[in-house]
């Protein structure tokens, strides 16, 4: 079983930054696209950014374009969400998955995941 582990995460007030990380035990072609998701109580998990751990290629909802970044450290095998610029409603506990190339697009959905992390939570005071 693939497991993920995430890292990072923390309290910040507004307008700082955090960097999580996220570690796949496997890299293969079913750990390959790297997302974060977001979660706050009451609420759907929201998709916020992915990368394709292949090509490095990015994506990002509008809602954090410009202010998140995921990039990743090839040696190490893992990938970060540089989050910028961060705002109150940024506040949520955050969950890095792994899946197949496929489900790196905008807007992926969660059930497209089969590998997650425990989450991590960041929190963004005023």
């Amino acid at each position: 079983q693939v497991q993920v582990v995430e890292s990072g995460g923390g309290s910040v007030q507004a307008g700082g930054s955090l960097t999580l990380s996220c570690a796949a035990s496997e890299n293969s072609y079913k750990t390959n696209c790297i997302s974060w998701f977001r979660q706050v109580p009451g609420k759907e998990r929201e998709w916020v950014g992915a990368i394709y751990t292949g090509r490095g290629t990015t994506y990002y909802p509008d809602s954090v374009k410009a202010r998140f970044t995921a990039s990743q450290d090839e040696v190490k095998k893992t990938q970060y969400l540089q989050m910028n610029s961060l705002r109150p409603e940024d506040t949520a506990m955050y969950y890095c998955a792994a899946g197949e190339w496929a489900s790196c697009r905008p807007h992926a959905r969660e059930n497209e995941f089969h590998f997650w992390g425990h989450g991590i939570q960041v929190t963004v005071s005023s």
